[in-house]
């Protein structure tokens, strides 16, 4: 398990680093400013050192004060020199590192997007919009960085510490070896300190996951809140949230600032070994005042790389951790798809046909959502689908454009299997009118208009006429140019599923499922719309699934629908003559007696 977690975690990094090299000429800048920038700054030590013996040699030899002085002018601008240039250079590296890395980011940015648009309605029911925003966020982030704080990082510092050892060491093995005690242990503790700050990372990940999914829902359900005058209770949950986040957080500060003093002390406990082995070199005559120096600058130069060897390697396993989570998505098969041989839906007569469709929404659940469902609608007519709650209704209307696959049977319209067509052609001749209406923020106009932007405005006004909201978006102060809150919130609900209505009106289909869309209207409005709809409905095939009667009495075809099974079909009136649930259903919504008479005739039986 180990071992195929380490390959699958190498292959998570290989694969990012692919990504990278898709940028070569920034890559090889990158690269080649981090080598450059490394030897110029190995070289102060060098320049400090030869600064220091020329001085002392001058003075020595009893030279003039302006030669002296000449000298460590001529040292000071090579020493600017050469750092203006280590700084031009890491420049150039932090900002191609930085550039490969956005380029990478915008990439896994786009297909993880694309990913959540095609991923089907199956995946959506199982995880939280909060999960998927940490992934599209904080994990790509983690992947954005890799190049720039790990690759990047991982050559300058081979350079600087590898280079850097060989010039101490061949200089003096005894004082290199001193310089040098300090690197194990910074090195351990960095890298151990990095990976505990790693670890408590990804559980304070999701402890702010947690508490994002708090915040979403409480900005969700706002008005319930208020309603139900619940605020103490969701500050109280909020406050839970965050206060597990909170001490997770001070956990890591007491990493930190713990090995942070554990390493400093060592690297200065290094130095006084050093200028104590040092200084007896310099009095014995075995070492030069410059060369003491040299090797204190080295030290200094080094303390940060070995500091940094903790963040590479944070760096790398922050990369596969996220990289996992990230490429699991973008890797997650789409089961609702194109079919290989797939063509364009060709609409001729309108006939639509379950033919003995069964359907489950998992293979580990016992009972199937449905059950052998048959049923044939022709153009012109009305389908109603009516039962209690649970009994498969909305799942029937949902398997027309392909939002699920049957388990079994087979759909089909003018005869194609709706499996073998493509799904945008598909979903163009077939709309759903949904319940729980959705609306963006935007204008009423734009979203009105959202399945054909470029519609010309008497079209988007004639179908909203049809819908019943013209008369009421003509009193608005801005017309149909007024935004709508966040989901609609500024909208009542009979608005904002009217404005649904007119949606879908927009696309022409040719099968119109009305999925609950008018329970949130009065029912003298619904009957005005189906009166104004009249000329839809004559030329497609429609859909109606309802808890309301009088939203489907007028039907050809009523199919009562119980436990994922067709139990009862017929007229409303051959329904009522049998005497069955249907019957029972009527009588509960409308007392012996008592009749409503649609607005719209009956269609054609």
């Amino acid at each position: 398990m180990a071992a195929a977690g380490r390959g699958r975690g190498l292959g998570v990094l290989v694969r990012i680093t692919r990504m990278a090299l898709r940028h070569p000429w920034q890559v090889g800048f990158a690269f080649v400013s981090a080598v450059i920038a490394a030897i110029l700054q190995l070289m102060i030590p060098r320049l400090l050192g030869s600064a220091v013996d020329q001085t002392q040699t001058v003075l020595a030899a009893g030279a003039r004060h302006q030669d002296a002085t000449a000298a460590l002018w001529a040292t000071a601008l090579a020493l600017l020199g050469v750092s203006v240039c280590r700084g031009i250079f890491t420049m150039l590296q932090n900002y191609f590192g930085e550039a490969v890395g956005h380029h990478v980011g915008y990439q896994l940015r786009l297909a993880c997007y694309d990913k959540i648009q095609r991923l089907s309605f199956s995946y959506h029911d199982t995880i939280h919009s909060g999960d998927l925003i940490t992934v599209g966020m904080l994990d790509l982030e983690g992947v954005r960085m890799f190049f720039s704080t790990a690759v990047v990082r991982a050559l300058l510092l081979s350079v600087l510490i590898g280079v850097g050892a060989y010039m101490l060491l061949s200089t003096d093995v005894t004082m290199g070896l001193a310089a040098l005690s300090f690197v194990p242990f910074v090195a351990w503790r960095s890298s151990v300190t990095r990976l505990r700050l790693r670890a408590t990372w990804l559980k304070l990940q999701e402890r702010l996951s947690v508490l994002s999914r708090v915040m979403e829902e409480n900005l969700g359900g706002i008005r319930v809140v208020r309603a139900f005058a619940a605020h103490a209770f969701e500050l109280a949950k909020f406050q839970k949230a965050s206060q597990n986040a909170l001490g997770l957080a001070h956990d890591r500060v007491d990493i930190r600032v713990t090995n942070t003093s554990m390493m400093t002390f060592s690297f200065f406990a290094a130095m006084g070994l050093v200028l104590w082995i040092g200084g007896s070199k310099v009095i014995a005559g075995e070492m030069t005042v410059g060369g003491l120096a040299s090797f204190l600058t080295f030290m200094m130069i080094l303390q940060m790389p070995v500091r940094q060897l903790g963040l590479m390697v944070n760096a790398f396993a922050r990369a596969s951790t996220c990289g996992t989570r990230l490429f699991e998505l973008l890797d997650k098969e789409v089961t609702i798809r194109d079919a290989a041989n797939a063509k364009e839906i060709e609409i001729s007569d309108g006939v639509l046909r379950f033919e003995n469709v069964d359907f489950a929404y998992s293979r580990t659940v016992n009972r199937p959502a449905l059950k052998n469902i048959s049923f044939e609608a022709c153009r012109g007519e009305t389908v109603g689908i009516v039962g209690p709650p649970g009994s498969g209704k909305t799942t029937i209307a949902h398997l027309i454009p392909r939002f699920y696959d049957v388990s079994g049977g087979r759909i089909t319209l003018d005869g194609q299997d709706l499996r073998h067509v493509t799904l945008v052609s598909l979903r163009r001749a077939v709309a759903v009118v949904q319940q729980d209406a959705f609306l963006f923020t935007t204008t009423i106009e734009n979203n009105i208009a959202y399945g054909d932007p470029w519609a010309k405005e008497a079209r988007i006004e004639r179908a909203s006429e049809s819908a019943q909201l013209h008369n009421y978006v003509l009193d608005l102060p801005a017309g149909y140019t007024t935004v709508v809150g966040e989901r609609g919130v500024t909208l009542s609900g009979g608005q904002r599923q009217r404005l649904s209505i007119a949606r879908t009106l927009m696309l022409e289909p040719t099968v119109m499922i009305f999925d609950d869309s008018t329970a949130a209207i009065d029912s003298a409005t619904e009957q005005r719309i189906r009166a104004e709809m009249r000329q839809y409905f004559a030329s497609r095939v429609t859909i109606i699934v309802a808890h309301r009667l009088s939203s489907l009495m007028h039907a050809n075809q009523i199919l009562f629908v119980e436990n994922g099974e067709i139990v009862e079909r017929g007229s409303h009136d051959e329904l009522l003559a049998r005497g069955g649930r249907y019957k029972a259903l009527h009588d509960l919504q409308l007392p012996p007696g008592e009749e409503i008479s649609p607005l719209v005739p009956e269609a054609k039986r």
